[in-house]
C-alpha cells in the first residue's frame, strides 16, 4: 500500500523546471531516501509532499486522499529541518509539546506526552534545558521528538544530519533507522550524501535534473546502476563509453565497473580464464588506510580507478608512476548502461 504517491507532478519556476512529470510511490512503513546533488529537485519534492510548495501540475496523495491543495497543517505529516528550527526562548519540553499546545491539548496531557517522547529519543533528563545548552545531536533529537509527538503517518526529514560532524552523523544514522523500525512510520529522508542513503534506506530514489533516474534498494543501486549518472553518483564507478567498450570487450555497449571489481596483476601472474583485460600506465597510488586507490590510464581519454585492499595477498604491488601494469576483471562485473 502506498502511504504517499505523486502522480505526474511538475514544479516550474518561470521557465525553469525544478521537478518534471514525477511519478513516485512511497510505501507504508518504509524508509525512502531522496538522493541527488544540489538543485536536482529532491527538496522541492519533499516540500510538495509537506504542502509548503504547490505543484504546477499533478497530484499528491496521502493514502487514498488527494491532498494537493491542502495546507501543511491539514496533512498528517511531521517534518524535521536541517537547522532544527527550535524556539530558543522555550525549554526543551516546551519545544516538544508546542504542537500539542497549538491543538489545544490540556497542559498535563501534553507534558506527559512530551516526557514520553524525550524518553524515546534518550533525552529524558534534558526537558528543563534551553536549545542553546544542547549539542548538535541533542538538538536533532529534540526536533525529532517535536515532529513525532503529533503521531504523524509520515515523517519528512530535510538533510537533518548535514550540520553534524562525521562521527555524530554516523551515530545518528543508526539511531534514526532504529527509531523508524520501532515506530513503523514512513520516513522520507532527503540527502546529497550517498553514504547516508545506502546505509539507512529501504529504497533510494536518485534524482537528476528534476527526474528520478533510478528507484531501487541500496544494494541494487550500487551493484546494478542503470545509467552513467547513477553509477557515478552512487559510490564511485568507472564509466566506459561505447567506443572504448568496443575495443576492450568487443561490444559497443557502454558499461560501468566498480573499482573493487578490477584486479591489478603482478608481473608473471597469468590472466584469469575468461577475464577482460587491458594494459595501461600507472598514474598514481593513493593510500586510504584499509585500501589504496590506483589510477591507470588505458588511453588518451580513459583512466580507470582500481581499489585494492591493503589486507590482500600480496599486501602491495611494487608499483611506481609511469609503470605499465595489467588490469583484469570478470565480464559479469561490468554493468551495461542505458542511454
Amino acid at each position: 500500500m502506498s502511504r504517499v504517491a505523486l502522480k505526474q507532478v511538475t514544479k516550474r519556476y518561470g521557465d525553469t523546471f525544478a521537478v518534471r512529470g514525477l511519478d513516485l510511490d512511497i510505501r507504508e512503513g518504509e524508509f525512502l531516501t531522496l538522493l541527488g546533488p544540489s538543485g536536482c529537485g529532491k527538496t522541492t519534492t519533499l516540500r510538495m509532499i509537506a504542502g509548503f510548495v504547490l505543484p504546477s501540475s499533478g497530484t499528491v496523495y496521502l493514502g487514498d486522499e488527494d491532498v494537493t491543495r491542502l495546507p501543511p497543517n491539514k496533512r498528517d505529516i511531521g517534518m524535521v529541518f536541517q537547522d532544527y528550527a527550535l524556539f530558543p526562548h522555550m525549554s526543551v519540553i516546551e519545544n516538544v509539546a508546542y504542537g500539542l499546545k497549538m491543538r489545544g491539548v490540556p497542559t498535563s496531557q501534553r507534558l506527559w506526552r512530551a516526557r514520553a517522547m524525550l524518553e524515546l529519543v534518550r533525552l529524558a533528563d534534558y526537558g528543563a534545558r534551553r536549545p542553546a545548552q544542547l549539542s548538535g545531536g541533542q538538538k536533532q533529537r529534540v526536533a525529532l521528538a517535536r515532529a513525532l509527538i503529533n503521531e504523524p503517518k509520515v515523517l519528512l526529514l530535510d538533510e537533518p544530519l548535514g550540520a553534524l560532524d562525521l562521527k555524530l552523523r554516523e551515530d545518528m544514522q543508526t539511531e534514526l533507522k532504529s527509531l523508524q523500525k520501532r515506530l513503523g512510520i514512513t520516513f522520507v529522508f532527503v540527502t546529497h550524501d550517498q553514504g547516508e542513503a545506502l546505509s539507512m534506506a529501504d529504497r533510494v530514489a536518485v534524482f537528476s535534473q528534476g527526474r528520478v533516474e533510478q528507484l531501487d534498494t541500496p544494494r541494487e543501486l550500487y551493484n546494478r546502476p542503470r545509467t552513467a549518472f547513477v553509477a557515478s553518483f552512487v559510490g564511485s564507478a568507472n564509466v566506459i563509453g561505447a567506443e572504448i567498450a568496443q575495443r576492450l570487450t568487443g561490444r559497443a555497449q557502454a558499461f560501468a565497473i566498480r573499482p573493487e571489481m578490477i584486479e591489478v596483476l603482478a608481473t608473471g601472474v597469468p590472466i584469469p580464464d575468461g577475464s577482460v583485460h587491458c594494459e595501461g600506465q600507472l598514474q598514481d597510488v593513493l593510500y586510504h588506510g584499509a585500501s589504496s586507490r590506483v589510477h591507470v590510464r588505458v588511453d588518451e581519454q580513459t583512466t580507470l580507478a582500481v581499489a585494492r585492499a591493503e589486507s590482500s595477498n600480496p599486501p602491495a604491488l611494487p608499483m611506481a608512476a609511469g609503470e605499465t601494469v595489467r588490469l583484469a576483471w570478470r565480464p559479469e562485473h561490468a554493468v551495461p548502461l542505458q542511454g
